[in-house]
């Protein structure tokens, strides 16, 4: 490395934050990235360690310790190519993912671990600000015609690399616009819609067609996600006119609560409040927008989807925001001998949680709430016990009954599986878990049971994070383009 004895001489330096009282009043991004001499001597604390964990620990296998090195000695724009060769949107992992390089670095085993994100981060911010960033039309058109239904972080970086591939690629989304749930879940004060925009206008250069409100099979009532779709396009119609099909929708399915009380009016899906949010910081004009502005919020659900909510909540203006999660506080630093390089389980405090929020552990809600008279049928509490291990179980323990004061609640427990529908139209076999059945281990790799149909994120492995979104998009990509062209050029 450029800098031998860089992690003994530097300290980790993190990202800044715009402070509080000014971002929760806006809904763009505050995360203050790192300058080019920061990101230097951060690169620079990237070890000579012989076996880079990170590369492991990292699911679209980022060549970590070389961009480091690119950046720590100023050679920019190599670093971008290092990074592009392994991940087609580095600006939405260098803001949204929760960086498990990062745990499985060396460095982590007895010190603070290199800023991989943060490096991630300045590289492809820089690589657009200097016009890096360009169009990659194959040089040759093979003739053969792909559909992916979905344009999830999955069905962008498929779509991207069968085009470059030389294929005629249609990329179909049931919402108005491209993005799925980069679109409509995650906050823009997390990750502005511009950055979607602008690979859109890059893909379009390279020769995906989009077509936006278009839904393939049927909808799943389950869905709660909001669907635009104004054309559907029947499954059998959709094989026929395409040489291969990859299903690259989302885990849309929310994990519900059912409690007594769950009808009452101020319980509510975070994918029923979220989206809502996005369409008007887009501009839309919606009736009826789920509000959290001056009620007491509860957030059932402690993961990222839960943060979400809590940091939408407080730049609505609620009048207090808590947070419940069911498991007990995890330890507020892991056990790195015993977890290191995998992900470990320890107390994470998000951004959202510094704007304002209570969090309550052990915590589980027997019942919610309604009013009488005028508030007849509205939530206006929830009742809760604390809940303790034992024998393996989450047993209640008496006497901790307690009734909270709030107005709306907001469940972010997860998602238990893809749309059921979409699935049954194109007659794919379903797992235990509902997820298409596709295996990445054989010659056959993301190919479901139906005969040139394909299936790869989260539709096939459940809810995940955005990198391993990207990685099954590029693994499949190849795939398909084995499958179509008996070999294939495009990395696995």
């Amino acid at each position: 490395m450029g800098k031998v004895t860089g992690f003994l001489e530097y300290e980790r330096l993190e990202e800044g934050y715009e402070p509080v009282p000014k971002r929760v009043k806006n809904w763009k991004e505050f995360v203050i990235g790192l300058n080019e001499e920061q990101a230097k001597v951060q690169g620079a604390r990237c070890m000579d360690c012989g076996t880079p964990f990170c590369n492991s620990g990292c699911p679209v296998n980022n060549i970590i310790p070389d961009f480091n090195d690119l950046v720590f000695r100023g050679d920019w724009k190599n670093a971008i190519e290092v990074l592009h060769s392994t991940n087609n949107f580095p600006e939405f992992t260098g803001r949204v993912c929760p960086a498990p390089c990062e745990a499985a670095c060396t460095l982590n085993v007895n010190d603070d671990p290199v800023g991989i994100k943060s490096i991630e981060h300045a590289i492809i911010d820089r690589a657009w600000t200097e016009g890096w960033v360009q169009p990659r039309p194959a040089e040759r058109n093979t003739g053969k015609t792909v559909a992916v239904v979905g344009s999830g972080p999955a069905g962008l970086a498929a779509a991207q690399q069968l085009a470059r591939a030389g294929h005629e690629v249609t990329l179909f989304e049931k919402n108005d616009r491209i993005g799925g749930l980069l679109r409509y879940g995650i906050p823009d004060f997390k990750m502005e819609k511009s950055h979607i925009d602008r690979r859109v206008e890059q893909m379009q250069a390279e020769g995906v067609v989009f077509r936006t409100g278009v839904l393939v099979g049927a909808l799943d009532a389950q869905a709660r996600i909001t669907n635009d779709a104004k054309e559907q396009i029947d499954a059998e119609a959709l094989k026929a006119q395409f040489d291969a099909v990859l299903l690259a929708g989302g885990s849309e399915v929310s994990r519900d609560l059912p409690v007594p009380g769950r009808d009452l009016d101020g319980v509510h899906f975070a994918m029923e409040f979220l989206p809502q949010q996005n369409r008007v910081v887009a501009g839309d004009k919606l009736k009826g927008q789920i509000r959290a502005a001056g009620k007491h919020v509860i957030v059932i659900g402690g993961g990222d989807t839960g943060s979400d909510c809590v940091g939408t909540s407080n730049r609505h203006g609620a009048a207090s925001v808590t947070q419940f999660e069911l498991l007990p506080m995890p330890p507020e630093q892991e056990n790195k001998p015993l977890v290191w390089p995998y992900w470990p389980t320890k107390l994470r405090t998000s951004s959202s949680h510094e704007e304002g929020c209570e969090r309550e552990f052990a915590i589980a809600t027997k019942e919610f709430v309604g009013g009488t008279g005028k508030d007849k049928g509205k939530l206006t509490a929830l009742r809760t016990v604390h809940v303790e291990m034992a024998n393996g179980k989450l047993v209640e323990v008496p006497g901790t009954e307690k009734e909270y004061k709030c107005e709306l609640v907001l469940l972010a427990m997860g998602f238990v599986s893809p749309v059921a529908s979409v699935l049954e139209a194109f007659g794919v076999e379903r797992d235990v878990r509902g997820n298409a059945r596709a295996s990445v281990d054989s010659a056959r790799a993301y190919r479901t049971n139906v005969d040139k149909v394909f299936a790869a994120g989260d539709i096939r492995r459940g809810q995940s994070l955005i990198v391993w979104a990207i990685r099954e998009g590029r693994q499949a990509a190849r795939a398909v383009d084995q499958f179509l062209m008996g070999s294939s050029v495009l990395p696995n």
